[in-house]
C-alpha cells in the first residue's frame, strides 16, 4: 500500500535526507513541511511542499486534517544543547509543545507518529543503552526530548520513537557543520583543533537514519527503535579518522577532557546505543565511521 508521508523540519539535515530518500520512491507521497520557505526548491523543483510551524496547535490540525497524511516523521526540534539550557522557554515550545499538538492530531486522524528521539535523555554512566535502559536526562534539552517521549507513549494511536546519536552529514543551504567537515577544515587550514576523548558516542551518517525512519514506516513498525552505528568512538578518535581519511595533519589534532571546556550545559559522558533490535526487526544495517567519511566526502 502506498506511503503518504508528511516530514516536520524539511529543511534540517536528517529532514533534507528524507526527502532525498523518499521522493524517487514511487510507494511513497512525499509532503515536505518546514517553518518559513522550503529550502529544497531549487534542488527538487517537484518536491510538494507546504509551510507549517509545530508550535502553532491551529496550523498543526489544519496541515494534517487537509493532507490526510498515514504517517509523520517529526523531526523539526531545537537541538542545540547550550541554547536549549540558556533559552527554556523556546526549547520547550518546539520539543514538547509542539509533540503534544501531533500526538492529538496523530490520533485525531489516524496517523502513524514516527518522532525523533536523541542518546541525551541519558546520563551517560552506563552507555551504550538498549531501548529498555532507564533515562536520566542531565540537559534541559534531555529533559525536554524525555518529556516528549513520554507524551507519544501516552498516545492512544500508532506511534515509534527514533532515538539517534550525534548525527552528521552534508546539509544543502544551512549554516551548521558537523563533525567531519570541521576537522576537514580546521586540518585544511591548518588550525590546531582540541577534540574531547573522554566522551564516547555511537556516530550516525544522516542517511542512516533517514533509511531507519524510512523502514519504520514502511513496515508499521511500533515501539522504540535506537538507529544508530554500531561502533563506539570518541570524538578524538573520530577526527584522528576524518585526517587520516582526507590524508591531512593529525598533529593539529590536540586530545583534550570535557572538562577543559566550557559549556552552558552538561553532556553525558557514555553514551552510543546497542542497535540489535533495529537490525533484527528493520533488517537496518549502518554504516561504519570510515564507510560515513567516505559518503559525506563524495557529496562534497
Amino acid at each position: 500500500m502506498k506511503k503518504k508521508i508528511l516530514i516536520t523540519g524539511s529543511n534540517g539535515l536528517l529532514g533534507q535526507k528524507l526527502v532525498e530518500l523518499l521522493l524517487p520512491n514511487p510507494n511513497v507521497e512525499l509532503i515536505a513541511t518546514s517553518r518559513g520557505e522550503n529550502k529544497l526548491a531549487g534542488i527538487f523543483p517537484e518536491l510538494f511542499f507546504v509551510s507549517l510551524d509545530v508550535t502553532n496547535p491551529i496550523e498543526v490540525e489544519e496541515v494534517m486534517a487537509a493532507h490526510q497524511p498515514t504517517h509523520i516523521i517529526h523531526t523539526a526540534a531545537m537541538t542545540n544543547v547550550d541554547e536549549c539550557e540558556i533559552n527554556q522557554d523556546a526549547c520547550w515550545k518546539l520539543n514538547v509543545d509542539a509533540v503534544e499538538f501531533l500526538v492529538k492530531a496523530t490520533e485525531k486522524n489516524k496517523i502513524h507518529l514516527i518522532h525523533l528521539s536523541t542518546d541525551f535523555i541519558f546520563d551517560g554512566l552506563s552507555g551504550p543503552y538498549d531501548e529498555e535502559a532507564v533515562a536520566n536526562p542531565i540537559s534541559y534539552y534531555g529533559q525536554s526530548k524525555l518529556a516528549a517521549e513520554e507524551l507519544v507513549k501516552q498516545s492512544a494511536g500508532r506511534w515509534a520513537i527514533v532515538r539517534t546519536v550525534l548525527v552528521y552529514g552534508i546539509v544543502h543551504d544551512y549554516g551548521r557543520s558537523n563533525i567531519v567537515l570541521w576537522v576537514k577544515n580546521s586540518l585544511e587550514n591548518q588550525k590546531p583543533i582540541k577534540v574531547v576523548d573522554d566522551q564516547f558516542r555511537t556516530p550516525t551518517l544522516a542517511e542512516d537514519l533517514a533509511l531507519g525512519c524510512w523502514l519504520i514506516a514502511e513496515r508499521d513498525a511500533e515501539g522504540i527503535f535506537n538507529i544508530s552505528s554500531k561502533e563506539i568512538l570518541t570524538p578524538y578518535a573520530m577526527a584522528l579518522q576524518v585526517a587520516d581519511y582526507f590524508k591531512l595533519d593529525a598533529s593539529y589534532i590536540t586530545r583534550a577532557d570535557a572538562a577543559s571546556f566550557t559549556q552552558t550545559a552538561k553532556r553525558p559522558a557514555r553514551t552510543g546505543f546497542i542497535i540489535t533490535k533495529a537490525e533484527k526487526q528493520l533488517d537496518f544495517r549502518p554504516h561504519s565511521f570510515s564507510e560515513g567519511i567516505a559518503v559525506v566526502a563524495s557529496q562534497l
